[in-house]
């Protein structure tokens, strides 16, 4: 049996984290820029973008964990002979991984006979999250963590999340596009459609309207996984947006003929900072005993 630890960007609920004994080092928001809240701990997601909203001259930003948050989350289980597994947020996303780069080298040094992992998800929210959950499920089934560690890295590789945002002014303001492109698809009325590839975000289309564009999600899904839906792990994340993302289920779950059972989930600020309210997300990845001998 091993520890499991995990960056808040796995947008795991409070509820989550107990059920499943996992540890979360949470990212920091300020709204003004000198003063730091801990996701999850200082402020809920909810209380978050209810804020982000009312304000609408509001820009906060987010930081990621420091070293010694992960010192101080990962030493109390080392000191009590346990080892750890750590994942985090993509690597070309945040800063987080070279924190717990950082930490993990220290810890090996005070913690000579333990084993501990540093895992890099290449995602965040909704997909990092799904990653979390087969992890957690190998460690209950008494996997070793040097298997779950390779299974893990099985499961990453196939794991992929497709979202939509409501405005690309949030995208603007964090100076992922430019002005220009945010005021032409407001005019428009474009939606974008992005996804996570090797880690980073890509654009994969702009279409006019929230419907299309779920539409054209919904059926991309269908089409990619219909074959093999019983060995795939699905999960929808949302921010403001539940009704939306009740519908999505709901109609994913009819045309592949499986259910949903992972929770849906709210994404938090360290995505969500850049999607902004009315996002929705759809990932999936291959379930980790589809790996086991005799799967693909």
């Amino acid at each position: 049996m091993f520890q499991i630890v995990s960056d808040g960007s796995c947008d795991f609920s409070n509820e989550e984290v107990k059920q499943h004994n996992v540890d979360i080092v949470p990212f920091y928001i300020s709204f003004d820029h000198v003063n730091y809240l801990k996701e999850g701990v200082d402020i809920s997601k909810e209380d978050y973008f209810k804020r982000l909203v009312s304000e609408k001259g509001l820009f906060p930003k987010t930081s990621q964990p420091n070293p010694q948050d992960y010192i101080d989350i990962c030493a109390p289980h080392l000191e009590d002979g346990e080892d750890i597994i750590i994942l985090t947020i993509s690597s070309k996303l945040s800063g987080s991984h070279n924190s717990a780069t950082l930490a993990v080298d220290i810890l090996k040094e005070d913690y000579p006979d333990r084993k501990i992992v540093l895992l890099d998800s290449l995602n965040g929210s909704v997909s990092q999250g799904l990653i979390l959950r087969e992890i957690i499920k190998m460690r209950d089934a008494g996997y070793t963590l040097n298997e779950t560690a390779r299974l893990a890295g099985k499961v990453i590789k196939t794991t992929r999340v497709y979202f939509t945002l409501d405005s690309l002014e949030y995208l603007r303001r964090g100076g992922r596009v430019g002005p220009t492109t945010a005021l032409v698809g407001g005019i428009l009325g474009l939606r974008p459609i992005l996804q996570l590839e090797d880690g980073q975000v890509s654009q994969l289309d702009n279409v006019p309207g929230k419907k299309k564009a779920l539409k054209l999600i919904e059926e991309a899904m269908i089409d990619a996984l219909q074959d093999e839906a019983q060995n795939i792990s699905l999960s929808i994340g949302h921010i403001l947006s539940e009704e939306d993302a009740l519908s999505f289920k709901a109609n994913t779950e009819t045309a592949l003929g499986v259910k949903i059972t992972n929770p849906i989930t709210e994404v938090g600020a360290t995505i969500g900072t850049h999607a902004g309210p009315g996002a929705l997300a759809f990932a999936y990845c291959r379930k980790y005993d589809a790996f086991k001998e005799g799967g693909a």
